[in-house]
């Protein structure tokens, strides 16, 4: 359940604990399904917040009011000369290039199927359908920045941080991430995986065990990262400073925006992607957390904010659920962190409800899956 992470100073609620870089982050490969567009390296959703209502709406002529609250600057935009991956920016195109890329970029091969690393993404695809839990090509980039790198034991080690599982856990997770047929495809990632990147440095990796382990360490520790321009320009229309009734109207070509893009485009609105974080990783879990995650810079940088005053020394909590699971019973909880996570929670709130029927009530059954127009739109726009 992690090492813990603890206050070294007294926090206020709504403070930023920390504001946190990934070691190692990669989009999901389903964005390209969905047309998303986001910057290679960081994520960073390379629409404008137009365009983005645009394709998610399937409505071109569709015009935003104040688009100068956009952000997304497109004069900026860099794409790989060899394979034409993009980049919002010419220092992240340089970021990947010396962390990662030059032993993943395709090149001309780009479109070929028989590349091996095209065989290993096409057979993640396969396995993976929408929505994807972790990523293959975060291990790539992972043993890609180790090939790159000058110092290779300074770039195991910082991996090597990031909290591991026994065997039997790590088939757990793999069993959940991959399904009933796990095994068989695992291997046949791992041989892809191997076919297309194979390390000397990092042989144990490419074992059966090894690469099991690696394939766990994502599952468990890779942090989901959502960025979107639609929702940054929504967060920066709420803080304007307008007359009431431009308020009100504003509010609600929000609100009916948002209830048009649902019934068209379902829930994967967002450019989506999964990153390593090494302090993020530490955080425990609680269904009552003092502290949650988000993107609020549109990219994979992840700020850590105080949901409530923690005094120095006390133990910094996320919570691993959304708003509406922690609502739901503790048998309920428990029983989806069991099956995820692999613990059963002792956090306050389960101690105090330990006298509870272990029972899912036919009630919380019924109501999965339901979600009214406030959480929609939270949802929605909490990047």
């Amino acid at each position: 359940q992690g090492k813990g992470l603890f206050a070294t100073k007294n926090i206020h609620k709504g403070e930023t604990v920390f504001v946190e870089r990934p070691v190692v982050s990669s989009q999901f490969l389903w964005n390209a399904l969905y047309n998303y567009r986001a910057c290679d390296h960081c994520l960073r959703a390379l629409e404008t917040a137009e365009e983005n209502a645009q394709r998610l709406l399937g409505k071109s002529s569709l015009v935003l009011p104040h688009p100068e609250q956009c952000s997304i600057r497109k004069d900026l935009h860099q794409q790989c000369p060899r394979c034409q991956v993009m980049y919002c920016s010419a220092e992240c195109r340089q970021a990947a290039l010396e962390q990662y890329h030059q032993v993943l970029c395709l090149g001309p091969s780009r479109d070929d199927p028989t590349h091996p690393l095209n065989k290993l993404q096409e057979a993640w695809r396969n396995m993976h359908y929408p929505p994807e839990t972790s990523s293959i090509m975060l291990m790539a980039r992972m043993v890609a920045t180790i090939k790159q790198a000058k110092d290779k034991e300074w770039w195991i080690k910082a991996f090597s941080q990031f909290c591991s599982k026994t065997a039997n856990e790590e088939e757990e997770i793999v069993h959940k991430l991959l399904g009933d047929k796990f095994k068989g495809q695992l291997e046949l990632l791992r041989l892809l995986f191997t076919e297309a990147l194979y390390d000397e440095h990092l042989s144990r990796w490419f074992t059966p065990d090894g690469f099991r382990s690696l394939f766990a360490l994502v599952g468990t520790n890779g942090q989901g990262i959502g960025t979107s321009s639609l929702s940054q320009w929504v967060h920066a229309c709420d803080a304007l400073d307008l007359p009431m009734l431009q308020r009100e109207e504003l509010d609600a070509f929000i609100d009916q925006l948002y209830k048009d893009i649902e019934k068209e485009s379902g829930e994967f609105l967002n450019c989506e992607g999964s990153g390593l974080y090494v302090l993020q990783s530490c955080c425990n879990h609680s269904c009552i957390p003092n502290a949650e995650t988000s993107f609020p810079e549109n990219n994979f940088l992840l700020h850590l904010t105080a949901l409530e005053d923690i005094e120095a020394g006390e133990e910094i909590c996320i919570s691993y659920l959304d708003c509406c699971q922690r609502e739901r019973s503790r048998h309920s909880r428990n029983k989806i962190l069991r099956e995820n996570y692999l613990f059963t929670c002792s956090c306050p709130k389960c101690l105090a409800q330990a006298d509870d029927a272990d029972v899912t009530s036919d009630e919380e059954e019924e109501g999965e899956g339901e979600t009214d127009d406030a959480e929609l739109e939270d949802e929605m726009t909490d990047v």
